[in-house]
């Protein structure tokens, strides 16, 4: 299991609700490649439009109450990030998510599994009376009214689910080698259709899930594992507070609002970021008496690069491909030569303004790949140290960061050992 965790401030507290979002399914059934909580509705996406229902919640609590202040949201394997950009997507959520903790977690095979790899997480933050609100963030129209009745239920009985009644009249089927036959007539006026959040006490659902994997049995929804256990729950059964009928969950394309479908082109309901591509390029002479700098790197050398700066054309070709990616103008632009206060001004500083100014336009980065043309010396010995210092300059992971060298047999300036010439393509995104 991995886990990354957000915090908008240090301080730790136990609460009495903590909120497990689930985020971690596939989204097959949508049928259009695209997972669906971070498709875009109202501003934001449907993950987001989750997550502002249950802090407009927990601001509307009143001064003696705890506070909703830890969140746990599981994803797919590797997508902490896209997960935490979706989940931030509304600009109306910035001060509602102050003072509160956001864990995003690696979800499990089935939401059984993904439920009890939360609650295990959220367990050193809760208290013997913590109660744990699980809600399907793929149900986006959940109102603060359902949540509030559901968890002073689950306060009061120790469990509760929202529910409302069965719309269509029910059977119960048997299965033969002639197909499917009506086994049980069901009393509709008993039936009831159960939604999300489902509130529980934390600690005693925690146990029914330790059991269940003992017992290796997958279980439909929470309320399920907790009846089936009742020497853990004293006996206690699932209160159903009333739910509604908007509080739909988004299975199908469909399922998304008209005004939403009809709002965008096909493929930009399909895709939620925004993707921009950069390219930089530079070329600095190389003479004796000049340091030769590599993203940020000083390597030992005969030449060195001639500039205005400290002519490290590597973090230079970086900077304009950024810039270009992002709309905000070349490097020439943002720091002119004939200024006398870049003279040999240091290049990281210089990329790391500009990467600053990028970010705040809601820009990540994807990756980058860069290529370096010089005869000497040998870059290989010195690539894993460039390109840490990239990642470190940039704040971000090496991964997303590749450097390669080749020389130029011999031909023009760079062959003959007088230039270097660096190239680089970014990749950026963020969301709509």
């Amino acid at each position: 299991m991995t886990t990354r965790m957000m915090m908008t401030t240090e301080r730790t507290t136990t609460t009495d609700f903590i909120l497990i979002l689930l985020s971690a399914g596939s989204s097959t059934r949508m049928g259009t490649g695209q997972k669906k909580e971070y498709l875009p509705l109202e501003g934001g996406t449907v993950l987001s439009k989750s997550l502002l229902s249950f802090l407009n919640f927990a601001n509307q609590q009143s001064a003696e109450e705890k506070s909703l202040t830890h969140i746990f949201i599981t994803v797919p394997h590797n997508q902490e990030r896209e997960a935490e950009k979706a989940a931030f997507a509304d600009p109306r959520l910035e001060d509602l998510k102050k003072n509160r903790h956001f864990h995003f977690i690696e979800g499990g095979k089935s939401r059984q599994e993904s439920v009890h790899l939360a609650l295990k997480a959220a367990l050193p933050y809760s208290s013997e009376k913590s109660i744990v609100l699980i809600h399907d963030a793929a149900r986006p129209f959940v109102s603060e009214k359902i949540i509030r009745e559901t968890a002073e239920s689950a306060l009061r009985y120790g469990a509760a689910v929202p529910a409302i009644p069965a719309v269509d009249t029910l059977k119960e089927i048997s299965e033969s080698e002639n197909g499917l036959f009506i086994k049980k007539h069901l009393r509709r006026s008993s039936l009831r259709a159960v939604q999300t959040p489902q509130a529980f006490n934390l600690r005693t659902l925690l146990s029914c899930h330790e059991k269940a994997e003992s017992n290796q049995i997958e279980f439909t929804d929470d309320s399920e594992i907790w009846d089936a256990y009742p020497d853990l729950t004293e006996g206690k059964k699932v209160f159903l507070s009333e739910g509604s009928p908007e509080n739909k969950k988004i299975t199908y394309k469909n399922d998304m609002p008209e005004q939403e479908k009809n709002s965008e082109s096909t493929e930009e309901k399909m895709c939620p970021t925004k993707i921009r591509v950069g390219m930089g390029t530079d070329l600095h002479v190389l003479c004796e008496g000049r340091d030769f700098i590599l993203g940020g790197v000083r390597i030992p050398a005969e030449k060195g690069e001639l500039g205005h700066s400290d002519g490290d054309v590597l973090f230079h070709a970086i900077s304009d491909s950024l810039l270009g990616a992002s709309g905000l103008g070349d490097i020439g632009s943002y720091f002119p030569p004939e200024e006398a206060k870049w003279k040999d001004a240091d290049s990281a500083v210089l990329l790391k303004k500009i990467w600053s100014d990028v970010k705040s336009k809601g820009w990540t980065l994807v990756n980058l790949d860069c290529v370096l043309e010089f005869e000497k010396p040998k870059f290989l010995p010195w690539r894993d140290k460039v390109i840490s210092s990239i990642a470190e300059t940039l704040g971000t992971e090496k991964d997303r960061i590749f450097v390669k060298a080749k020389t130029n047999e011999k031909m023009d300036s760079v062959g003959h050992g007088d230039a270097i010439k660096a190239y680089c393509v970014c990749l950026l995104e963020k969301i709509k």
